[in-house]
């Protein structure tokens, strides 16, 4: 966690600041030393949280961003979505080694129903830390394609809704980051789902390829390519669907059937 960054959310909680912190990929707003919205491109933003929710639809978030909130901020769910984008953002805003820059500016429309103290964002940041032990740390979140095992071991494996989703949008091209967008859900969520589903062997461990001794090029991580490649390839490709029907309990139990049968 930097402690730069952290100690200048600290001083504008203390000066009660308002304006935009910037750092890294993204950014946090602050009314009065209180942090109302963050943004990070690694993060899906709470826009796409709102319209996956049904809370609001594009064009109420575009008048919101235009001036006109009014309708956006009647919606009771509006302030628990605003605080999990403000968490999922700082999660991985906080460890970010940029220099912060702040500049000050009116206060955010969502001030109204959104001000988390730079005290609670940390400690909760803290409290979810980034363990040393799973394969899958948060600098991955958006660096390795999430790829399903094809072929698990003959035992019963219950899933939560929320991995079955996680799992069922892993096509071994979308990062975390890609899936909690495609799903409209947290990253932090689906890393966390990432790194359960891998626990259980459902999920490949990314895994490190050096390179060759010549190089001076850094290691590049990439996931472990899914077995039993040799295949016919087919006389035409198949196009992908560009987004996959939600999931629905049918698939469910489609799911949990194929896992014992494997």
């Amino acid at each position: 966690m930097s402690v730069e960054l952290t100690d200048e959310l600290r001083r504008l909680e203390i000066t009660k600041g308002t304006g935009v912190l910037f750092v890294g990929d993204g950014a946090f707003q602050l009314t009065e030393g209180a942090i109302t919205s963050a943004d990070c491109l690694r993060t899906s933003g709470l826009a796409r949280l709102v319209m996956e929710a049904g809370v609001a639809t594009a064009d109420d978030w575009r008048r919101a961003e235009g001036g006109d909130a009014s309708r956006l901020l009647e919606q009771p769910r509006l302030e628990t979505l605003a605080m999990l984008s403000v968490f999922d953002a700082a999660y991985f805003l906080l460890a970010s080694p940029s220099v912060p820059e702040f500049r000050p500016t009116p206060p955010h429309w969502l001030a109204t129903v959104c001000r988390i103290t730079p005290h609670v964002l940390v400690h909760e940041c803290e409290r979810r830390g980034d363990p040393e032990s799973t394969p899958w740390p948060a600098q991955l979140v958006d660096r390795a394609p999430v790829v399903p095992v094809r072929r698990g071991r003959r035992r019963r494996i219950v899933l939560t809704g929320g991995q079955a989703e996680v799992l069922a949008a892993a096509d071994a091209r979308r990062s975390v980051a890609g899936i909690g967008d495609y799903l409209g859900r947290t990253s932090y969520g689906c890393l966390v789902a990432v790194r359960e589903l891998t626990a259980a062997g459902l999920i490949e461990p990314p895994v490190q390829v050096m390179p060759a001794p010549s190089t001076t090029a850094p290691p590049v991580i990439e996931a472990t390519p899914p077995p039993r490649r040799r295949r016919v390839r087919p006389t035409a490709p198949v196009p992908a669907p560009d987004r996959w029907k939600p999931v629905d309990p049918d698939l469910l139990v489609r799911l949990r059937a194929a896992l014992e049968d494997a």
